[in-house]
């Protein structure tokens, strides 16, 4: 029967051995580092990023966060480079390998391949004495007393070690990228992620009913024109501009006191000066001041301060943003 007393325990001690190898990779990061930054940064081509197994795994995460971050990169296998795909690296390409030992087939044939086409190659690599760390032009050490795994076999905290260094050279090109969440927006813009940095509550509001009544309309007809819009809401419209607004909530509320309705109008029932936004706002700052106000709508204007519609919760959770 399978012990399972020390699953948590494993757990920690998993999670404590890598965080203790990320932390000390700080003590690698010198001028060596600095360079490889800056050549990346002023290179007129992409950067190839290259390994084998694991730490070709770990070469396509680093390539996409590049590319998400302003900085071209390709993902080559270092087996398939050996094999064609190394027509793939432009002249003004750099090259990245990852390699655990720095000592595999593939890099030791790899690497003067790419030398002799008089492309840099910047090493990520647990052993800059090895065959990879002695040829690159530049070494990036990251190396790690063991592995978690308790055989002190299986790529664990070596490719965790490798994926950070990445992190590392992507956020500094970013900042000298000057790279803005505007930007951010571009690579992401099907994403929630990137909708929070371009949607705006024009086009949340594009497809709505707008809901209105005057302040002289009957409770009945603000009844009606709740439930036809669908959004639980309608503004108290007086020449195009908001006097109030109500809601479902206050129709319940309304009908908990007396069910003599017939006498009362809008303007009875109302709220007045209730929250708005401006139909440029980003749609990010809608669900910012529905959380702030615990409101599940807000009313939506123009630049003239006029009624134009109402964006709800739930047009934020369709996107994908809440």
């Amino acid at each position: 029967m399978k012990d399972y007393s020390k699953i948590i325990t494993t757990a920690k001690n998993t999670i404590l051995t890598e965080s203790n190898a990320i932390a000390n990779l700080a003590n690698f990061i010198d001028t060596n580092f600095e360079n490889a930054v800056k050549f990346i940064y002023n290179s007129k081509g992409r950067v190839i990023v290259t390994g084998i197994g694991k730490s070709a795994n770990i070469a396509t995460k680093i390539v996409a966060t590049f590319n998400s971050t302003g900085t071209p990169a390709v993902f080559m296998h270092a087996a398939d480079a050996i094999h064609g795909d190394l027509g793939s690296v432009l002249e003004d390409d750099v090259v990245i390998c990852i390699s655990k030992s720095g000592n595999t087939p593939e890099i030791k044939v790899l690497v003067p391949l790419i030398k002799n086409y008089g492309n840099k190659i910047i090493a990520i690599t647990g052993n800059i004495d090895s065959f990879l760390g002695k040829n690159a032009d530049f070494a990036l050490n990251t190396f790690v007393e063991k592995e978690a795994c308790p055989n002190n076999l299986a790529p664990t905290t070596s490719t965790t070690a490798q994926l950070v260094m990445g992190d590392a050279l992507a956020v500094c090109l970013l900042e000298l990228k000057e790279f803005s969440s505007a930007d951010f927006a571009k690579y992401h813009p099907g994403g929630a992620l990137g909708k929070r940095l371009y949607l705006r509550v024009s086009d949340l509001i594009a497809n709505n009913e707008i809901p209105q009544v005057s302040e002289n309309d009957s409770v009945a007809k603000v009844i009606v024109e709740i439930s036809a819009k669908r959004l639980g809401v309608t503004a108290v419209v007086e020449n195009s501009k908001i006097i109030g607004i109500i809601t479902d909530g206050d129709i319940r509320r309304m009908l908990t006191k007396s069910t003599e309705i017939n006498h009362l109008t809008a303007k009875d029932i109302m709220s007045k000066n209730p929250k708005t936004i401006q139909e440029d706002a980003m749609a990010i700052e809608a669900l910012e001041r529905m959380e702030t106000n615990s409101i599940t709508q807000i009313l939506v204007t123009n630049h003239d301060d006029n009624y134009i519609g109402v964006v709800h919760l739930h047009d934020l959770i369709k996107e994908g943003i809440f």
